[in-house]
């Protein structure tokens, strides 16, 4: 096990245990936890890119009000 690692304790219920199992079973995974670091490496990755685009629509928002504020004051309030 690398150095970087850390150990956890997790708590799942009984039908994903099951699943997981069968994953190992069938080869899909060496183990259990190869088949648990996967799931978060994936989840990480998906959510990064979630709230990263999330992040660059709202400073577009933000952007578009300065500019609608802009053009008011430049147009509207002669």
């Amino acid at each position: 096990m690398k150095d970087d690692t850390e150990k956890i304790t997790l708590r799942l219920p009984k039908r994903y245990l099951k699943a997981l199992d069968f994953l190992v079973e069938v080869d899909d995974f060496p183990s259990r936890s190869e088949a648990v670091r996967a799931a978060i490496r994936d989840l990480v990755y998906a959510r990064v890119e979630l709230v990263t685009d999330k992040l660059k629509r709202i400073q577009e928002a933000e952007k578009s009000l300065a500019e609608m504020d802009s053009f008011k004051k430049e147009f509207l309030q002669k």
